[in-house]
């Protein structure tokens, strides 16, 4: 079967208008928009100008009030605490109307904030949905997140109140989130009026007299009572939720995402670009922390019809490496969404995907990858275990959705190992030198997306337009920068080579770390690789590639060591000056699985550096230190 791909794409760059607002027909608006676009709002222009709706509402009650109310919506699965539970549709929007009511009686009113500080529970999804159903703005912190940084987000958030949870479960050990929340109030210059805790069974918390609320008897109240909270309209383009990312001066940069143009591309997505039916079971395994839990654990899966997974687990150790297999087997998941990083980690503790054989996986149709490089190893790994299609595609905190991939539900493209594979609709990708000339096919620059953005990507940061316009928009005129460098090639297909700070100069050559990556990633003992630049005072830069090899592996490091340097130079040429391959227990990642290649190197620079704020685990970071010494390379 041939692909609609290119005629689709046409048709989208023909008339952008009139495709999106054919999209927005999915979408229930109390008020039809005066303009799909108006090119004279924002920056580059809103989407939806003048249109009313409201998120929950899409989410929940057209779905209860058109059939599917006894439709499994939510299903939470904790193998961290041995817990699960389904919410239907129906029992969904209960939970948060209940919620909303807490909310709502504790002040939260249309365009206040609310901080959400939660693990990966069920009660994270309805506090994002119920803020959304009062017009409240959310903006979710990844739970267990250290005190100073949750302060910066309160200083510049300003919620009204927070929603907090008394603790997190981690494989070996409960965090207390109550003393760092504490922490962080005392810390910051702005105070919530309130905050409500859930008390979790296996961490019970002192509430703080005057200030705290416990937010399970609350809402059981409201239960009891049968409180019905009716949607707020907002405007299409009213703010939904802030993200905030890390910015490059320390302070974090609040992501804002709208209503309106949010809905209709998330919606659009589901089918088009992961070939999912309303009706099916869809699991990102990510954290409501980061945008692909906002955008695939709760919104887009909701929008569509879909049953959605909260999964409180890692991809090894709860209990073993089997277990996503169990949770697609068990629940009936069509495709399954999560970070190169989590395969990487099931492949090294099971390399002959040995445990895939105790499931059955038969409904389970399609593997997508996004948040890092997928190298063509662990691609190619998954593949061949699993029988199904595997899809890499690219996109961004700040888009919300996918920027390049391929779209299953529009008829699957080629695959080429590497490429996250093209355009999609609503994104004009081009290649630029750093005067911001176009560049040839094949040739290495900066990627751009020409202006303006399609809906669901940020119109802005929050109460810092300026920033915004210097972070994304001012270096090409006329383009949004992605700060990722790659090319494209004859066929339009995209290559994601590297965060352009990761470009590395090695005596004059523009090289691209990525590709060195991509070939240690193939060496068979590797199990994954991270390659940084090094300072040297002859070539400016050298690069220095860190090893983490297979469970089982007998043969020495210094060996391996060996064949990937002569690997390195094979694929890449001797231009690459690689000659350092470091082994190492580990990579220190933040908790969505990116490698922390920026920290590493300013270890090995002899620069000072901060500890990031969502480091995994911070002892790995002395253990590179460690091997950086031993081996005589760190600077002074």
């Amino acid at each position: 079967m041939g692909s609609d791909y290119h005629a689709v794409y046409e048709g989208w760059k023909s008339d952008p208008e009139g495709y999106w607002s054919q999209a927005a027909e999915a979408i229930d608006w109390f008020k039809p928009s005066e303009k799909v676009f108006d090119p004279d709002q924002g920056s580059y222009g809103r989407w939806f100008a003048g249109a009313t709706t409201n998120t929950c509402h899409n989410c929940l009650d057209r779905h209860v009030e058109g059939g599917r109310a006894d439709q499994a919506a939510l299903i939470y699965d904790s193998p961290i605490t041995g817990s699960k539970r389904t919410y239907s549709y129906g029992e969904l929007l209960a939970e948060v109307k209940a919620l909303a009511a807490v909310l709502e009686d504790n002040g939260v009113e249309k365009g206040d904030r609310v901080i959400i500080y939660m693990p990966m529970i069920a009660e994270a999804a309805m506090a994002m949905l119920a803020c959304a159903r009062l017009g409240a703005v959310h903006s979710v912190v990844f739970g267990g997140f250290a005190g100073h940084e949750l302060a910066t987000r309160i200083d510049d958030a300003k919620p009204k109140l927070i929603i907090a949870a008394s603790c997190g479960i981690e494989p070996n050990r409960i965090v207390p989130y109550k003393p760092m929340l504490d922490e962080a109030i005392s810390e910051a210059a702005h105070k919530p009026e309130k905050c409500l805790i859930l008390q979790r069974s296996q961490h019970p918390v002192d509430l703080t007299e005057g200030r705290d609320v416990d937010l399970g008897a609350a809402m059981e109240a409201a239960r009891t009572q049968a409180r019905d909270v009716p949607c707020t309209p907002v405007a299409a383009t009213d703010p939904l939720y802030i993200l905030y990312t890390s910015g490059t001066t320390g302070q974090p940069k609040g992501v804002v995402r709208d209503n309106g143009g949010h809905m209709v591309a998330l919606n659009w997505s589901m089918n088009a670009i992961y070939g999912i039916e309303p009706g099916e079971v869809f699991w990102a395994a990510s954290d409501v922390g980061w945008v692909v839990g906002h955008s695939y654990i709760v919104y887009a899966p909701l929008l569509h019809g879909n049953t959605t997974i909260v999964f409180e687990g890692k991809p090894v150790g709860t209990p073993d490496a089997g277990t996503f297999w169990r949770v697609i087997s068990e629940h009936n998941v069509a495709a399954l969404f999560t970070a190169p990083t989590a395969f990487r980690a099931i492949k090294k503790e099971d390399p002959q995907g040995a445990l895939i054989g105790d499931y059955d996986l038969s409904g389970f149709r399609t593997l997508f990858l996004a948040g890092e490089r997928a190298d063509p190893d662990t691609i190619e790994w998954a593949r061949e275990k699993l029988g199904v299609p595997v899809i890499d595609h690219w996109w961004q905190t700040e888009t919300g959705w996918t920027i390049a991939g391929n779209p299953v539900g529009l008829g699957i493209l080629p695959v080429k190992l590497g490429s996250p594979t093209v355009a999609m609709p609503g994104y004009d990708i081009q290649v630029l030198d750093d005067e911001g000339h176009p560049l040839e096919r094949g040739e290495l620059g900066n990627i751009v997306v020409k202006l303006p953005m399609p809906p669901g990507c940020l119109p802005t940061l929050w109460n810092a337009e300026k920033r915004f316009q210097d972070a994304y928009l001012a270096e090409f005129p006329g383009y949004y920068k992605t700060a990722d460098a790659g090319y494209m090639d004859d066929e339009g297909y995209l290559f994601i080579m590297a965060r352009t700070d990761d470009i590395i100069n090695v005596a004059g050559h523009r090289l691209s770390t990525g590709a060195m990556e991509e070939a240690i990633a193939y060496h068979p003992d590797v199990a994954e690789c991270a390659v940084i630049g090094i300072a040297d005072d002859l070539k400016g830069q050298i690069p220095a590639g860190f090893l983490v090899l297979n469970s089982g592996v007998d043969r020495s490091e210094e060996e391996i060591e060996r064949e990937v340097v002569k690997l390195v130079r094979e694929q890449i040429g001797p231009v690459a000056a690689f000659k350092l391959a470091l082994t190492v227990q580990r990579l220190p990642k933040t908790r969505s699985g990116k490698i922390l290649r920026g920290t590493m190197q300013k270890i090995a620079d002899g620069e000072s550096w901060k500890m990031p704020a969502t480091i995994d685990d911070p002892a790995i970071l002395d253990e590179i230190g460690e091997v950086l010494s031993t081996r005589g390379i760190m600077r002074a």
